[in-house]
């Protein structure tokens, strides 16, 4: 059997352990993502009798993609901001 066990700290409020055997990796990958988990302190990785300690494997495969700076239109950000103010004037 293999699941895996993700440590969410709240800080003064507490720590909370999610462990559902039906969550997969992928899925695991895609809350943090998501957002759904933040503040993670482990996660561990449970097969049969062993644990291993994945939580920067998965922090890693769940990184945002960098988008450098030349890639960037500030000129269309600004614009469609402009236009986005129009919308709501009054005429």
């Amino acid at each position: 059997m293999q699941y895996f066990v993700v440590m969410i700290d709240y800080g003064r409020r507490g720590r909370e352990a999610v462990v559902d055997p039906e969550i997969t990796r992928r899925e695991v990958i895609s809350r943090v993502t998501s957002g759904e988990y933040q503040n993670i302190s482990f996660i561990h990785e449970i097969v049969d009798n062993s644990v291993e300690d994945v939580t920067e494997t998965i922090l890693a495969e769940a990184a945002l993609p960098r988008i450098a700076p030349e890639e960037v239109d500030l000129q269309a950000i600004r614009l469609d901001h402009a236009r986005d103010l129009r919308k709501h004037e009054r005429t």
